[in-house]
């Protein structure tokens, strides 16, 4: 097997808000920095450690940031960095092409699944 040589910047974009999670947290940092816990209550069906390693990922590839705050109790808080203020346009381009074109796209399997025969 081959190991792709060639990458497209559009390739990389798609790995930065691909996978289950990554556009829902993202959505919900549009409205400001969110704490962990928040994050996991406001995206019912996520775990914890599936949150935490989506949250690393999106820090690692620059669209998040993580502050941690000294109190009583520190904690840790996460926000949009100006590369993820940036993809709020893209997501909502994308929210906006995705309600106009409704009746196309539900005519299409879901993502991944093919029909049983």
């Amino acid at each position: 097997m081959r190991l792709k040589t060639v990458e497209c910047e559009v390739e990389r974009l798609l790995a930065v808000i691909g996978g289950k999670w990554k556009v829902l947290i993202l959505r919900e940092l549009f409205d400001g920095p969110r704490r962990h816990a928040q994050l996991c209550r406001a995206l019912p069906g996520i775990r914890q450690k599936v949150l935490t390693a989506q949250l690393r990922e999106l820090e690692l590839d620059g669209a998040v940031s993580r502050k941690v705050l000294a109190a009583k109790r520190p904690h840790v808080e996460y926000s949009l960095t100006p590369f993820g203020e940036r993809l709020r346009g893209l997501i909502l381009q994308m929210h906006d092409l995705a309600r106009q074109n409704c009746a196309v796209l539900k005519r299409r399997p879901p993502a991944g699944r093919f029909a049983r025969k």
